[in-house]
């Protein structure tokens, strides 16, 4: 039966929305692995029965029911969601009750095309009878990612502190597999090592992470690291160093950019991808400066009525940023003891680089802010190439493109764009390896500098 337009937008009022998921099965798409597995415990430890799918699985069925416009990730969780139903449909066979899940995808405010996944994929979901049902929940930047209107309050206030301490831990634990496996003693050891980490660390969640009680898990992250160091080879010169920025889901998805990082460290690199925290460090930053806006307009048109209203929010986003970087810092001096992995950016230092260099402004918003101040920040660290990964066709990162391709290379940085959608470029390994020569070049001219009293220092005029 046809479906028509006003009805398609009631679907979206009915079945795309915040509601308490307790006693359903909460279906997670994967996106950075440590991270999404952590996520996933986090829900789990304040009672809501999370299941992170399996992914890259169904991509044929997610680019079957799109038009090949749509940006690449909205492909990958749309195949991911309808491939798990298929299975669970095929599993289950008549016991199989749509009603029982309840599909987990976050959206986001402002241009980006990911703030309509949720609903364009609603529209695809209706139309397998046996799949309608099936609600789609979220968490938004609107509200700082709040999990308020999806659980409890008790559960939710505990599952915010909970869950983004088990973010910054799955950014170390990435930040130590990078630093480590490049120089590890045999192949294979740093991956086999971790993963065994990495369970440790989600049972300790689910078991003890509701008691907001993170001496264990701190402990973990410790351990991890200081086994970790035993690993390296230290005969083995240090290599080049690559940073990746981008698109959050791409760059962090390791099916969908091809294992880049990989990759790159076969060629004879290092790489540190820019962190998961940082976009929610990020998000928290600008809600803070959003309502700072809305105060001086307050005060400019003497609304007092509405300025006590947004004083308390502007002081609740500075708790939240103060409770972040101080929750970071903590977690992050635990691995540093035994590793120097590379710190996650300040949000605030990235802003002051893009405003004293005047190359973005944080009004303008986007991932774009994020990407460009980060590959800044690591000019100036001392880091011998930057790699931007995006999905084909992301508006953001064109942005990013436009300013970093002609700054890097008048700064005689190595830059390369790396765009994805699903489709391996014949030239891509050649691209790459080719960088990474690059990367090395410019790693021995600084240290020739170094030896020789000349340190290259980097200025950028306006």
């Amino acid at each position: 039966m046809a479906v028509s337009g006003k009805q398609h937008f009631e679907r979206f009022h009915e079945k795309v929305k915040q509601f308490d998921v307790t006693g359903k099965t909460l279906l997670v798409p994967e996106m950075a692995p440590f991270a999404s597995r952590l996520l996933a415990a986090s829900f789990r430890a304040v009672g809501v029965n999370a299941l992170l799918m399996e992914t890259y699985k169904g991509l044929a069925l997610g680019k079957e029911f799109t038009s090949g416009k749509e940006c690449f990730p909205c492909q990958v969780t749309l195949g991911d969601i309808l491939y798990f139903l298929r299975g669970e449909k095929e599993r289950l066979g008549a016991a199989f009750s749509a009603d029982n899940y309840v599909y987990f995808l976050p959206e986001a405010d402002g241009p980006c095309r990911f703030g309509m996944y949720n609903k364009m994929q609603r529209l695809v979901l209706d139309r397998f009878e046996e799949f309608r049902d099936v609600p789609i929940t979220y968490v938004s930047t609107r509200d700082s990612y709040s999990a308020a209107d999806i659980m409890p309050a008790e559960a939710s206030a505990i599952f915010r502190k909970l869950s983004y301490t088990a973010l910054i831990i799955s950014d170390i634990l990435d930040r130590v597999v990078w630093r480590v496996r490049p120089y590890e003693l045999r192949p294979g050891l740093m991956d086999s090592f971790m993963e065994k980490a990495l369970g440790a660390t989600i049972a300790e969640v689910e078991q003890n992470g509701a008691s907001l009680e993170f001496k264990r898990l701190f402990n973990i992250v410790e351990d991890t690291a200081s086994t970790a160091k035993t690993f390296i080879d230290t005969r083995q010169p240090r290599r080049p160093l690559i940073g990746i920025v981008g698109e959050i889901y791409v760059r962090t998805h390791q099916e969908s950019n091809q294992h880049i990082v990989r990759v790159l460290e076969r060629f004879g690199a290092e790489v540190v991808v820019a962190s998961v925290g940082e976009w929610v460090n990020y998000i928290t930053y600008d809600m803070a400066r959003e309502h700072k806006r809305h105060m001086k307009m307050a005060l400019l048109k003497q609304d007092f009525a509405s300025l006590r209203g947004i004083l308390k929010n502007w002081i609740s986003s500075q708790i939240e940023k103060y409770y972040q970087l101080r929750r970071q810092r903590q977690v992050y001096s635990r691995a540093l003891k035994y590793l120097d992995i590379h710190k996650d950016h300040r949000i605030a230092a990235l802003e002051k680089r893009l405003d004293g260099d005047r190359l973005y402004s944080f009004d303008i918003g986007t991932e774009s802010a994020l990407s460009i101040g980060a590959a800044m920040e690591q000019l100036h660290e001392g880091y011998n190439g930057v790699v931007n990964v995006f999905p084909f066709t992301c508006m953001p990162s064109a942005v990013c493109t436009a300013v970093l391709k002609p700054l890097l290379n008048k700064m005689r940085l190595p830059y390369i764009n790396a765009p994805y959608d699903g489709a391996i470029q014949p030239n891509r390994e050649i691209a790459l390896r080719t960088f990474v020569y690059q990367a090395k070049q410019h790693l021995e001219s600084r240290t020739s500098g170094k030896r020789n009293g000349k340190a290259a220092k980097c200025h950028i005029k306006p």
